[in-house]
């Protein structure tokens, strides 16, 4: 026999790995074999508030097993009607009707068929009693102050886990301290009563929470004397003292009670919580210490509670076994004791007994190994007896294993191996089924498989086979299995290929081989294009406060497209696609924006795809940037009166390297709380040398500049401060101001406080004439201004000012050439004469004053003009008076803007800073005739077939006298073709209508209307008709045009072209686009000229040749328009075409397009001419 067994555990490692297949198969229902309990009751309360009790057993197997059980070893009885056994497993209920104490025990199931029996674990049934104090008389306690108490609970026995309270009759808690302390067993420790602790209701309550009850034991009284009134003779002090002397002891400890001597032993379960308690009566109230003998209490799992009293060791491991001591101190004394503690163990599998599938002829081995402390024992059995009772032929049975070999179907049996010591008991199943059999393929035949290029790619043939089978994949168009490379094929039939491509599409087919047979299915393959992302823009950076915006681009086969789903996450942390809880994140599809962007706010955002074959991510990292934090520890060194170096650290640069420090100063000499930058330093650097000012106590702070922006500024520096010194400067910007002849008010920037190095600032101011050679005058003030009065007028003097404080002047001051105050001229100019350019400018000549008589600088010449009558009607006008200056030294100028064919009266003068001085005798002259003014409406009042009747008004302006107006036209459409222009010369002045004839019927006009004197013709007014056509109501024009309901269908008309005109006018203003734009474009007014013949072109008032810029006009005869400048084009105060010599800058009329004319008819347009 010890041969074999030696024999057998030889072979173990070769048999174990040769029935590794087999054990990892799991039988299919359809193959005969032996139960197995799937599921199992354990232990198992019966609360008295439940209706009834689920005992649960099942089981598989084929054939379908039937249940039997036991109680506590015994068979059970199922005849009680309380009773209800399940039909289709061996689970039942017990009905809760009270009298369950007969059901309390230990049941076990079996399960059996014709192959074998399964066995379950034990199932404890309990069922708790009410628990409840015995009714007893409990005598009361009387004992003196100071000595020791222990009131006893004794909790009666009842349903784990139990809390002890000990209350009084108001259910207040009974105080616990140093002195007083409740036991883990209930009882309650006086270590010394005091007066206080007399009371006749010290109530112990007992709770079991599983149970929902609470009970009372009956209340006890103490009565503690005290010894106050030993000795009534003795004084009150006397009498407490000699008290306190007599009761006053060492410790002694009452836990663990003193009967099991200094020390005693505890077994505790490795997983568990360790508790000790002591306690010691004495007085003083003794203190209590803990300690591990030869070692540390374990850091981390050890606590004490209850005033120290109680030692707690949670999770407690074999290495928490050992001796733990317990002292008890007073000043008196102390106690000790020593508590042993063992770990023990419940038994545990290291190695438990596995199931397995056999064939005919095998060998096989089933190991059970546990753990415990104690060390276990190892029980077996087959089919729940013990093994002794009916072994098999062949096996070899040892405390630790079962080996068999030459298995026949007979050996079908369920062997159960059993650890047990002193703490429980575990069981475990191992089912022996000797199968042979065809083998059976569990995957359907025919399956589609889908996968994405890349993937890794899984076609299932689950299969079960007994004795062992081969497995071979093929291609329908080849015969030689899938084996290496990308292909593997797992144990339990499944074909594995990895990095799968687009030519892995197809069918296939799996078959499985042993020694009974063969079969086999088939499968097919669609390999679809992989979904790939990204995430743009890529790494961006963000500033804070601004708009972050990712966007997801994807690339999804088309078969995949309707089941791909796009999501986005943070930090592996995904955004809720409903809603992310933040109102800033929002999410669209493959858009993922973030407002208002924070620190928090950086990260890695990744863009994940799913779709039902494959998923993809990309992800991005999000760097946020902000401004600097304030730079830190600030030091001041290197402390000189002009200098000092400051020296920090800079502060987080938020992903935006610092490129600059700003140096800020607050001085005493500045507002409290004025900060002004001192210096820059590159960001590489955190030091710098700073110069400073004397007299001044200084404070320093720094920003940090990076690109987003300006950190805060850091805390200031410590103060320093630099002693006074003569100033290093004198003032600067020194001129001089004047309101009177004579009179040098001399003014200059002070310093400022900074500036000023010391007490007690004034300014020195010098001044005598320009190149005289007399000496400096000299006074001193103490603002920036002085007034000094001269002999002469505007004479110049040279004047020094030096800034100079209670340490010395400052620096050497330098001289500036002042002039003293002026006076008005005293002389005026004459007028040489006016030279007439054209109807509207004139050039006017006048003699300069003499220097003399200018009586300061001269600024300029002034000419004044007004007009005294007009020429066309010979009338007055009322004196308006009109004035141009002209800067500067000179002796001509330009006036315009005058009316022509008028007579005028002119004047100059000249003046300085001061004033004007006295004006020139009037000077008078004439301007000639100019051109017209357009007519002021031009009117198409009748039109016809073939003729039209036109009415204009007389011009605004006539410039000169009428001699008549040019009549022109031409026929327009819509394209660009325009007919010749055709002229009606009218030469009487009055005449404002013309009636047209030899017109063309059916045909658009387009007529123009100009005004002429002898100097020629002016602008035209413009309109447009169309000549009605042949028909029976071309002749009813005129009797159409008397009747009343015709005049007012045309009123009707015309309301309703205004309202369309205003429309198409506002949308025109709005942008819109207009086809009257259009028109005009195609149709545009021919011009008689493009500017003025009279307007000039540029020139300075030395240049006195005859204007040029007139253009010809359309009939070829008139000339050139007026001009129509203002005043304020030539005038001083204003922007105009003068230069501040009064010479023009441009042309005086705004330039036009060679041959095009100006309108303000109804229909005005600017188009060039066709030839």
């Amino acid at each position: 026999m010890a041969m074999l067994l030696h024999g057998a555990r030889l072979t173990t490692p070769l048999l174990f790995f040769l029935l590794m297949f087999s054990t990892a198969v799991e039988i299919p229902l359809s193959v005969p074999q032996v139960p197995t309990i799937v599921r199992q009751s354990h232990a198992q309360v019966a609360f008295p508030f439940d209706e009834y009790f689920q005992i649960e057993c099942e089981a598989k197997g084929n054939p379908e097993p039937t249940f039997t059980w036991t109680k506590d070893g015994k068979p059970f009885d199922f005849s009680d009607p309380r009773i209800a056994v399940s039909n289709s497993s061996g689970s039942f209920r017990i009905l809760n009707e009270g009298q369950l104490a007969h059901f309390q025990g230990k049941y076990r199931c079996f399960a059996s068929n014709t192959l074998g029996v399964a066995m379950s674990e034990e199932m404890e049934f309990i069922v708790p009693n009410v628990p409840k104090f015995p009714k007893e008389k409990i005598d009361p306690l009387e004992v003196e102050e100071g000595d020791p108490v222990v009131l006893p609970c004794h909790p009666p026995p009842g349903l784990p886990p139990l809390h002890i309270y000990w209350m009084n009759i108001e259910l207040e808690h009974i105080e616990q301290d140093e002195r007083v302390y409740m036991s883990q067993a209930g009882d309650l420790f006086f270590a010394h009563v005091e007066d206080r602790d007399s009371r006749s209701d010290y109530c112990c309550f007992a709770a079991f929470p599983r149970l929902r009850t609470i009970v009372q034991k009956m209340p006890m009284k103490l009565t503690v004397r005290s010894l106050k009134h030993a000795n009534d003779s003795s004084p009150p002090s006397d009498v407490g003292s000699h008290a306190n002397s007599i009761k006053q002891r060492k410790p002694r400890l009452l836990l663990p009670p003193p009967d099991r001597g200094r020390e005693s032993s505890i077994t505790v379960l490795q997983g568990d919580t360790l508790l000790l308690e002591c306690f010691a009566e004495g007085l003083p109230t003794p203190q209590i210490e803990w300690k591990k003998m030869g070692g540390d209490l374990p850091k981390g799992r050890e606590s004490k509670e209850n005033y120290g009293k109680t030692l707690k060791i949670e999770s407690v491991s074999y290495h928490d076994r050992g001796t733990y001591r317990c002292t008890a101190t007073n000043a008196l004394g102390a106690a000790t004791h020593d508590f042993h503690v063992t770990v023990e163990e419940p038994p545990r599998w290291t190695k438990r007994p596995q199931s397995g599938v056999y064939s005919t002829g095998s060998s096989g081995i089933l190991l059970c190994e546990a753990e415990g402390e104690p060390e276990p024992t190892i029980q077996w059995r087959v089919n729940g007896a013990p093994i002794e009772k009916n072994p098999f032929a062949g096996d070899v049975v040892s405390p630790g294993e079962v080996s068999f070999t030459n298995l026949h179907p007979n050996h079908t049996a369920v062997y159960q191996c059993e650890a047990s010591n002193v703490h429980g008991t575990i069981l475990a199943n191992a089912n022996i089924d000797v199968v042979d059999a065809l083998p059976l393929i569990q995957t359907q035949d025919a399956e589609s498989y889908a996968a994405v290029v890349g993937s890794s790619t899984f076609l299932r043939c689950e299969f079960f086979a007994s004795p062992e089978a081969t497995v071979s994949w093929l291609r329908e168009e080849q015969m030689k299995p899938l084996e290496g490379g990308r292909f593997e094929t797992d144990e339990n039939g499944t074909l594995h290929i990895n990095g799968t491509v687009a030519e892995d599409g197809g069918a296939y087919s799996c078959w499985v081989i042993n020694a009974k047979g063969r079969a086999a299915i088939t499968a097919s393959l669609d390999v679809h294009n992989a979904t790939t992302l990204r995430v743009f823009p890529k790494s961006p950076r963000v500033p804070r406060s601004h708009t972050l915006e990712l966007h997801c681009e994807s690339q999804c086969d088309s078969h995949l497209r309707q089941s791909l789903t796009l999501s986005w996450s943070k930090g592996g942390e995904a955004f809720n696609a409903n809603g992310t809880g933040d109102s800033r994140v929002i999410i669209d599809g493959p858009t993922l924006t973030i407002s208002n962007v924070s620190l928090e706010d950086q990260g890695v955002y990744a863009c994940s795809a799913q779709t039902t074959l494959d998923s993809a991510t990309a992800a991005t990292h999000v760097t946020v940037l902000d401004v600097p934090d304030p730079p830190e520890h600030l030091h001041l060194s290197e402390k000189h009166d002009r200098s000092v170096r400051l020296t920090w650290e800079a502060g987080d640069d938020h992903n935006s390297d610092i490129h600059e420090f700003i140096v800020e100063f607050e001085g005493n000499r500045e507002e409290p709380g004025q900060w002004e930058e001192l210096s820059r330093v590159p960001g590489a650097e955190t030091t710098v040398l700073l110069p400073l000012a004397p007299y001044v106590t200084y404070q320093f702070r720094v920003i940090a500049v990076n690109e987003v922006g300006r950190s805060l500024p850091s805390q200031p520096s410590e103060q320093h401060e630099t002693p006074p010194m003569a100033p290093d400067r004198n003032p600067q910007n020194i001129r001089v101001q004047a309101s009177q002849p004579k009179e040098m008010i001399i003014r200059w920037e002070p310093l400022k406080s900074m500036e000023q190095n010391g007490p007690g600032l004034e300014y020195r101011v010098a001044w005598k004439p320009q190149g005289a050679p007399v000496e400096w005058e000299e006074e001193t003030v103490t603002n920036h201004t002085l007034r000094v009065m001269t002999p002469t007028v505007y004479a110049p003097y040279e004047v020094q000012v030096q800034a100079v404080n209670r340490l010395g002047p400052g620096p050497e001051p330098q001289s500036v050439v002042l002039y003293s105050g002026e006076d008005y001229p005293d002389s005026a100019p004459l007028v040489r004469g006016v030279d007439v350019v054209n109807s509207t400018l004139v050039k006017v000549t006048w003699s300069p004053i003499p220097k003399d008589r200018v009586h300061g600088r001269l600024k300029g010449y002034q000419v004044t003009w007004w007009k005294s009558r007009s020429l066309v009607d010979g009338r007055t006008h009322p004196k308006q008076v009109n004035t141009l200056r002209f800067p500067g030294q000179r002796s001509s100028g330009m006036v315009p803007s005058l009316d022509a064919f008028s007579e005028f009266h002119l004047t100059v003068l000249a003046y300085n800073a001061k004033g004007a001085g006295p004006e020139s005798e009037p000077f008078t002259f004439q301007t000639p005739e100019g051109v017209p003014e357009q007519p002021t409406f031009l009117k198409v009042i009748k039109v016809d077939r073939d003729t039209a009747t036109l009415s204009w008004g007389l011009p605004k302006r006539a410039n000169g006298n009428l001699t008549g107006y040019l009549l022109q036209y031409q026929t327009i459409n819509d394209t660009d073709e325009i007919g010749d222009l055709k002229d009606v010369n009218i030469t009487a002045p009055l005449k404002a209508s013309w009636h047209l004839s030899n017109l063309s019927a059916t045909t658009k006009y387009k007529f123009y209307v100009r005004a002429c004197t002898a100097r020629g013709c002016g602008k035209p007014v413009t309109e447009e008709s169309t000549t009605l056509g042949d028909g029976k109501y071309a002749g009813l024009y005129d009797d159409m045009a008397t009747q009343g309901w015709f005049i007012g269908l045309m009123c009707a008309v015309a309301l309703l072209t205004l309202t369309l005109l205003t429309v198409c006018f506002v949308r025109r203003n709005r942008g819109g686009k207009y086809s009257v734009k259009e028109k005009e474009d195609l149709h545009p007014d021919p011009e008689v000229q493009s500017g003025k013949d009279e307007t000039f072109g540029d020139y300075s008032d030395s240049d006195e040749k005859p204007l040029k810029g007139s253009l010809p006009s359309l009939n070829r005869d008139a000339l050139a328009t007026e001009s129509a400048d203002s005043l304020v084009a030539f005038g001083e105060g204003g922007p105009g075409p003068f230069g501040e010599d009064g010479s023009f800058i441009g042309a005086y009329a705004g330039s036009k397009e060679k041959g095009s004319v100006e309108s303000t008819g109804s229909s005005a347009a600017t188009f060039p001419l066709r030839a």
